[in-house]
Formats: C-alpha cells, structure tokens, sequence
C-alpha cells in the first residue's frame, strides 16, 4: 500500500511539474523514482536499500536484483545507459518510459540481464547502452478485445478503454495516432470541457474516459450507435 501510495503521489508531481511547462527530461531523478516504485510494486519487491547499490534499484520477491531505466522521452531517438562494472551484480532489467500525454508508465523492456546484455552496444569508453529505437513497443495497431475494459462507437469511430487504463480510437478499424486530437473534437461534441478542477488541460485517458462515459451515457449503457 505504501508503495501504491508514493508512486501515485510521484506520478501527480510529475504531473504537476509537466503542467507549469517544466521539460519532461528535465525531470531526470522524479522520473526514475517513479520507475522505480512502479517495478518495486509489480514485482512485489522492495527497493533496494542505498542509491544504485551495486548496479541495481530493487529487490524483487525471490531476491531478484533488478536495475530499472526509467526514460520520459517520446519517439525514437535516444538511449539508456548502463555501467559495465556493476551489471554483474544484476539479475533482471526494466526499461521504461513515462507516457506524459497519458500519465501511465510503460514498459519498453523486461527481460533477465543476460538476454538484454545481447541488445547493449559498447562505445569506446567501454560504456554499455542499448538504442530506444530497439525497444519501444509497437503502437501502429489495436490490442486484442480481451484487454478492452468498455468502450463506445461514435460514427465511424471506436474509442476503446483498455484494461490498463490507456485510450485507444480506431476509425474504420485503423488505430488513429495520436488520438488526442479527435478525442477533443468528440469532447466538443459532447459538450465536455478540456479542463480539470485545477484548469490543467485533459490528458488522453481523462478525456477518452469522459467520451466514452458521454456516448454510453447517450445510448442508455449500450455502445454509442453508428
């Protein structure tokens, strides 16, 4: 619960920075923790007890050393970075990325540190990283309906909520990228504001989430009719 806890309160700090235009990536050390709690929570871990003890961030449930990335950077560009000498003392390896247009965390890269140490190039200093572009998961398509929590048909698109929380819109069945843009056109549509109680602008999960709770509403709890 504690866990649960810090990472909601570093994941609305995060947020509260992002809206007074502070740059994601300079947001380096609160990125990581937030990295940090969410692997600790998934795992059922703990974190480990100093800063980078040996190489790692924290201890799983069967002890398993883990070293987590956490990145804030969209797109393809960049990479994470890892010391040579310490990737010993490693069992396992997270890459992730703070989504800030959703506020949720994703997961790049899970995977025991020997599989990882395959994708990791050396540069001349002997430093160890492996490029994002490796790692960022494919987006270009819809989940399978078995992650679908509810979502609604509004002409000829679908605005899906996904059981992880994240939004997706579909049109004619193709996934629209990024799906912001017509979320607010719908918000308009359905007479919902862009703004929260704190006059912050709507991330995408907040405002598909209004969309689709619009349009069901509309269609008495059945799927928004086409």
């Amino acid at each position: 619960m504690q866990l649960i806890q810090s990472l909601g309160e570093a994941l609305a700090w995060f947020e509260r920075e992002i809206s007074w235009g502070v740059p994601a990536t300079e947001l380096r050390h609160l990125c990581g923790r937030i990295g940090e709690l969410y692997v600790a929570m998934i795992t059922n871990g703990r974190m480990a007890t100093d800063v980078n003890q040996r190489g790692y961030d924290v201890v799983g449930m069967n002890n398993e050393r883990i070293s987590v990335k956490t990145t804030a950077q969209s797109g393809l560009e960049g990479f994470v970075t890892f010391n040579p000498r310490t990737l010993e003392f490693v069992d396992r390896i997270f890459v992730l990325r703070v989504n800030t247009e959703e506020m949720q965390v994703e997961t790049l890269l899970d995977t025991p540190t020997a599989e990882a140490r395959v994708l990791m190039g050396e540069d001349s200093a002997g430093r160890l990283s492996i490029p994002i572009r490796r790692l960022s998961p494919n987006r270009t398509g819809p989940r399978e309906h078995a992650d679908v929590a509810t979502e609604a048909i509004v002409g000829d698109l679908i605005v899906r909520e996904l059981e992880s929380g994240t939004i997706e819109v579909l049109r004619n069945g193709a996934p629209v990228l990024p799906a912001k843009p017509v979320l607010r056109e719908l918000a308009a549509q359905f007479n919902i504001g862009l703004l929260n109680s704190r006059g912050n602008p709507l991330n995408t999960r907040q405002l598909g989430t209004l969309v689709i709770r619009s349009a069901l509403e509309l269609g008495a709890g059945e799927r928004y009719p086409t």
